[in-house]
């Protein structure tokens, strides 16, 4: 085995600066949402879709990453696992958007919070892994917070359990298949884009008329969707392909934390009892799931 050289990167370092950036561009998306609020959530989920395919494309080319696009087009299972995984990941693409821009954002950092237990959760059921018992007690602490949320926040629960377990199947989804990140989120955003293509032409046709096209301001951060899609993605994709998936496991965090403190902070909205409680056990479900992640790094 030959030595490395001093200046040489450990893989882990070379993915940190993307993880972290794919994380921060999601954790602020927020800020970039509010700017199109005037934009109706479902006509911009169409425009995202519309805007992100041609950009995946170019990445995709200047990657070469054709070829693996082309076997997933030729693989009836692949296709099949990705139609599922586009539905999902339009149904959470609408509820954010809509959810931020109708000022839920604490609901929408609670749903990312709770994700990577769901993940926990579904692997036990349907892929039959074990849990350690600091992740049963993680998932039991998640499970009073979402009971909690129930009893004294009922009407953003729906949007915190939409997001967490529909971007958990997606994921479970996108697991059983081996396409990449960005070769499948092109092909999803190519069978989404009938639907899109269907949805932006209805707006178009309605009284109010489109969104895009009468305002070169708007127009401009309507194509900049296309942006915030597929570059903090890739930014994954190279990240999780240089560093292990527990390290990646910490900074996923990040995203929900910058969430919540754009509510509070820059947002205002007000912390009612029964969310800010909820928020805490989830906290401490997160701090134990998280020590479970770092035990297990450390024993390994």
């Amino acid at each position: 085995m030959s030595a490395s050289s001093p200046n040489s990167t450990p893989p882990a370092a070379s993915g940190l600066l993307p993880a972290i950036g794919a994380y921060v561009i999601w954790g602020f998306l927020p800020l970039y949402l509010i700017l199109v609020k005037s934009v109706p959530a479902f006509e911009f989920v169409g425009w995202r879709i519309i805007w992100t395919l041609p950009l995946c494309l170019v990445i995709v080319a200047v990657r070469r990453q054709f070829p693996e696009l082309l076997a997933a087009l030729t693989s009836p299972r692949s296709l099949l696992a990705l139609l599922a995984s586009s539905v999902l990941i339009g149904i959470n693409w609408f509820v954010y958007i809509w959810a931020i821009m109708e000022g839920e954002v604490y609901a929408t950092s609670i749903g990312y919070y709770l994700n990577p237990l769901i993940n926990v959760l579904l692997g036990t059921l349907l892929l039959g892994e074990r849990l350690s018992r600091r992740q049963w007690l993680a998932v039991a602490i998640a499970a009073a917070a979402v009971v909690l949320l129930a009893s004294g926040a009922p009407t953003s629960l729906w949007i915190s359990l939409t997001l967490g377990f529909s971007f958990s199947l997606y994921g479970l989804v996108r697991k059983q298949v081996s396409v990449g990140s960005l070769p499948g989120l092109t092909i999803e955003s190519a069978i989404l884009l009938p639907i899109a293509a269907s949805i932006a032409g209805w707006y178009a046709l309605s009284p109010a008329g489109s969104a895009f096209g009468q305002d070169a301001w708007m127009s401009g951060l309507i194509i900049f969707s296309g942006v915030v899609t597929a570059v903090p993605l890739l930014l994954f994709a190279i990240a999780a392909r240089r560093m292990d998936y527990s390290t990646l496991g910490f900074i996923q965090y990040l995203s929900p934390t910058i969430v919540f403190f754009l509510g509070l902070f820059v947002f205002h909205q007000p912390l009612a009892p029964a969310k800010l409680a909820s928020f805490v056990l989830i906290w401490v479900a997160v701090a134990i799931f998280v020590f479970d992640l770092w035990a297990k790094r450390r024993g390994a």
